[in-house]
């Protein structure tokens, strides 16, 4: 596989509609209180740790397993488009870094349609972090916050 740095090439994408109205969406990606109770896989706990809504504002997570081990996912935010998009860098520390998510947000109605991606620095960390459980981890986050939306 050649190396090449076409974004498409090293973007991992899920999609997701949600039982919510896009405020309620929005709020839950941008109120740390509501952050707390969805982020992160099942069976983890989060505590935000910070949390700087702006362009240039830091975020920083703390995600706890049931084992104990805790896991920092920090970025900084990159552009903020209310309620259509949430750009911003991220590290998940100790598995992955240097990387941008993106969370896209579209009004179907009642509905929400939400697009996540997340992209690599390059095709083999991208090909590298889908082997090790990016739509398994990150499917298991939005379920929780589908769950969420759903329930508040």
């Amino acid at each position: 596989m050649s190396e090449t740095n076409d974004a498409a090439n090293r973007t991992l994408t899920l999609k997701r509609t949600f039982n919510a109205p896009i405020a309620l969406v929005w709020e839950a990606w941008t109120n740390p209180e509501h952050i707390a109770q969805w982020w992160g896989p099942e069976g983890m706990e989060t505590k935000v740790n910070k949390h700087d809504f702006r362009v240039g504002g830091a975020w920083e997570y703390a995600m706890t397993m049931p084992d104990g081990k805790v896991f920092i996912a920090e970025g900084v935010y990159k552009e903020i488009v209310e309620m259509k998009r949430i750009c911003s860098t991220a590290d998940f520390k100790p598995m992955t870094e240097g990387v941008e998510i993106q969370a896209h947000f579209e009004a179907d109605g009642e509905h929400t349609i939400f697009i996540f991606k997340c992209i690599h620095a390059s095709e083999a960390y991208c090909k590298q972090q889908e082997e090790m459980g990016f739509y398994n981890g990150w499917g298991s986050v939005f379920k929780r916050l589908g769950a969420f939306v759903g329930a508040i």
